[in-house]
């Protein structure tokens, strides 16, 4: 998964005296915003109700993610402020419950309790199911609560069936946890879990929930998510392929996305789905890492470079207009400067539409951490901006050959200036153009004309007027 962003759950509730205020504030990547989604169904038969800031809220839960550097300082430093929210809201009389939930919990839970005892509850990524009974106790109980146990029971079986929509057109849908991948940089394996899949019947059921409410594009989520393989409700095991074609032809999902995939995991009959479903969106996320066979070997990535190129021709032949995405990391222990030269290569070769790039920095508890040959880190940050200038090239040669095309496009909201609105390509680029509110929610075709530094501009065509 990718970005570290900050995202808040924030969706209003009309104020009745019952109503307790609940704050999430989410670290991370997209599965972790799905999560803090799931943690407002589960808290709102004890009445909570998401509020805009920590302030107002008598629960404040800090989702935090573990993939980037300096994690867990960073945690503690918005833990630091969250006491501050805490103690002012004591001397006016209002409790506060703050936990601490997802990767960064689960993998410091002791830490956190002793760094930051004011905190009331720690939980990892799969016992959120298990909130109203931790609220509980945590009221009951003089100390702390911490749940980071994988349990053997699915949370997915526990949560409400009834889910609330997220605000908007688009919604994440989780359907794959864990990862048994093992590569040796990362701290998914060891704070998620092994693989599992939810059955295909609970994903369709909740697909269908976001349908009627107005959701035109599903992202479906994973750490390896086209590793999926669910029980069907004819009783085989389905893969993400089948998955999707019920999604588009059966439940009706204009947009179908999925992220994040391994390249070991892209399966025939995905490659078809590619070809054959036109909801299916021709912009995927591909995590190659690294150029050089040495330094994939060393990560344990489970592919050559040379495999990884023939995986994407079979993908553009399928679909031409398929765009990629991906994620580099340069420094892991032992690259050599031929190493570096060698994913230099394979993204002049391949050409990426967007991607996201890092120095290794070392997780603890992981192979690579312990592993000689460090990297200098002037070295990682010659090779980082070296990496990123070429890579921010070919994106916006990529964003320049999209103007004077015509595109479908699904206005998500009002833009910035008075009279825009603003949407999603298929390639996943913001568009903005003049237009009216009620293409909001829905798809309509934009001539483009611009580009910018992040976004694409244009206009409506007379299709799209008469929508």
């Amino acid at each position: 998964m990718n970005s570290l962003s900050p995202f808040s759950v924030a969706t209003p509730q009309p104020s009745t005296a019952s109503v307790r205020g609940l704050h999430v504030i989410t670290w991370g990547c997209q599965m972790n915003v799905y999560d803090s989604e799931r943690m407002t169904d589960v808290l709102r038969p004890l009445g909570y109700r998401a509020v805009g800031t920590p302030e107002a809220a008598d629960m404040i839960i800090l989702n935090t993610c573990h993939i980037r550097d300096r994690a867990a300082e960073k945690v503690f430093s918005e833990l630091g402020r969250l006491r501050k929210v805490k103690e002012a809201r004591a001397e006016r009389g209002e409790g506060t419950v703050l936990a601490v939930a997802g990767c960064v919990a689960q993998a410091e839970g002791k830490e956190i309790l002793a760094r930051a005892p004011y905190v009331d509850i720690v939980l990892g990524p799969q016992t959120y199911h298990r909130l109203p009974e931790m609220v509980a106790r945590a009221a009951r109980a003089a100390g702390a609560v911490i749940e980071t146990d994988f349990p053997v029971e699915q949370k997915f079986d526990f949560l409400p069936a009834d889910r609330v929509a997220p605000a908007g057109c688009s919604a994440f849908l989780t359907i794959q946890e864990g990862c048994d991948k093992f590569c040796s940089f990362c701290v998914v394996p060891y704070t998620r879990g092994a693989e599992s899949s939810r059955p295909a019947a609970a994903v369709i059921a909740e697909a269908r929930q976001l349908a009627a409410a107005g959701i035109a594009e599903i992202t479906l989520l994973g750490q390896n998510v086209n590793a999926y393989h669910g029980e069907g409700p004819d009783g085989a095991t389905w893969g993400l392929a089948r998955l999707a074609r019920v999604l588009a032809d059966e439940v009706g999902i204009q947009r179908i996305r999925y992220t994040t995939s391994h390249p070991r995991d892209m399966e025939d009959d995905l490659i078809a789905a590619h070809r054959d479903l036109p909801q299916l969106m021709p912009f995927l996320h591909l995590p190659v890492q690294s150029g050089s066979d040495r330094v994939l070997a060393a990560m344990n990535r489970g592919h050559t470079a040379d495999e990884y190129r023939t995986l994407v021709a079979r993908l553009r032949d399928a679909r031409p207009d398929l765009a990629l995405s991906s994620d580099f990391i340069v420094g892991h222990p032992g690259e050599t400067d031929a190493d570096f030269a060698d994913t230099m290569r394979l993204i002049g070769e391949i050409g990426f539409a967007q991607a996201y790039s890092f120095k290794y920095s070392s997780r603890p508890g992981t192979p690579a951490a312990g592993a000689g040959m460090q990297v200098p880190e002037d070295v990682k940050d010659a090779r980082l901006q070296e990496l990123q200038a070429v890579l921010r090239v070919q994106q916006d040669a990529f964003n320049a050959a999209t103007v004077g095309q015509v595109v479908p496009v699904l206005f998500t909201g009002r833009g910035r200036k008075p009279g825009q609105i603003s949407g999603k390509s298929p390639w996943l680029q913001a568009v903005n153009v003049e237009g009216p509110d009620s293409l909001i929610g829905r798809i309509a075709t934009v001539a483009v004309g611009h580009t910018y530094t992040n976004s694409l501009g244009g206009v409506l065509t007379e299709e799209a007027d008469r929508a």
